[in-house]
């Protein structure tokens, strides 16, 4: 059995990205499980690892700018919505926030504080008609905390994917920076299919895995949606290629709940909460290839990556990559990954 440690490596700090390339689509590709030899390629080489009648699939949640200062001094940072109108947010002082207290934000806007979890933080209502457009307003993009920097004008831009359209995510699903529509355009091209489905991420993606045992971890919810005719598509692919392990996350949620697989071969249609935690011995039964960034030591994602193309090899990947000077995390390079034991030629 895996513990916390095995999914632990040497990585310089030089090598976090703080900020995007000049160009999307210029970053590097590395490229797992294709052959005996780690290849080095860029993001602008997927379309050649693609052939007709696969289905690219791609997380198209927009990120909120959902961090903003109340009160001129409390940074709070949104994670969750609820159901009745409210939203859990993080806030390093949020004891001294009781429930009840009124907090005014820079444009006037006031919310109230409803109450406090030791997990959650604060619940807060927004004191007005359209909460949306007062954080396009006020808020920040919620850049992860390792980049150690407040938010530049060119996040709003490059911290979201070109394709991005419903609003929910604390987090940007950051496979998909590296596409511009021009090489969306030679996916179809190449006589692949896009599928954008949507799984809001949340900012559960950065929490830290603090027990050593790993079944006493407790994954984050996240909601996610699969269309009826989207997982038709998705079921009619020679592979299914998800771009991000939110899609990927999602795709195996949906395999996991389909109740029905004579109809649904592999994918189920989906509109609801997932905590999947997949680490090795998870049996993949939707994602035949996987492209995503490099991930965290000792992160729920790196065990990801790690089940799907097999612990070894990543951490193969991972030490040539940080030979090869490979830019890391959310602003950095990517990987293609194949499964482990699939089917991959070309």
């Amino acid at each position: 059995m895996y513990t916390l440690s095995d999914f632990d490596f040497e990585l310089p700090s030089e090598l976090i990205a703080s900020r995007p390339l000049e160009n999307r689509d210029a970053s590097r590709m590395l490229v797992v499980n294709d052959g005996p030899e780690i290849q080095d390629k860029h993001i602008r080489d997927f379309v050649a690892y693609l052939r007709p009648g696969d289905v690219v699939v791609f997380n198209n949640s927009r990120v909120i700018p959902a961090r903003f200062i109340a009160d001129g001094k409390h940074e709070i940072t949104l994670h969750t919505s609820t159901k009745d109108g409210c939203w859990w947010g993080l806030c390093k002082n949020f004891p001294k926030l009781k429930p009840g207290r009124i907090l005014k934000l820079s444009d006037g806007t006031e919310i109230k504080i409803v109450s406090q979890h030791p997990d959650s933080g604060l619940k807060i209502k927004f004191l007005c008609d359209d909460p949306m457009a007062v954080l396009d307003k006020v808020g920040k993009m919620p850049l992860p905390p390792y980049m150690k920097r407040d938010e530049e004008l060119s996040d709003r831009d490059r911290y979201q994917t070109v394709y991005a359209q419903p609003l929910g995510s604390m987090a940007a699903p950051t496979a998909g920076l590296h596409f511009t529509t021009e090489l969306l355009d030679a996916i179809r091209a190449r006589g692949a299919k896009i599928v954008n489905i949507t799984l809001h991420v949340g900012a559960g993606t950065w929490m830290p895995v603090k027990t050593e045992n790993l079944s006493e971890h407790k994954m984050h919810s996240e909601w996610g949606r699969i269309t009826e005719s989207q997982a038709e598509i998705i079921n009619n692919a020679t592979r299914v290629i998800a771009v991000g392990t939110t899609s990927m996350r999602l795709l195996e949620s949906a395999a996991q709940y389909n109740k029905n697989p004579e109809k649904y071969r592999r994918v189920a249609p989906f509109c609801r909460t997932t905590n999947i935690f997949i680490t090795p011995g998870y049996e993949f039964r939707a994602v035949d290839v996987l492209l995503t960034n490099f991930h965290l030591p000792k992160s729920t994602l790196f065990m990801l990556v790690s089940a799907f193309a097999g612990l070894p090899e990543m951490k193969a990947a991972y030490s040539h990559a940080v030979a090869e000077k490979y830019r890391f995390f959310s602003y950095g390079d990517c990987c293609l990954l194949f499964k482990q034991g699939g089917n991959n030629a070309i």
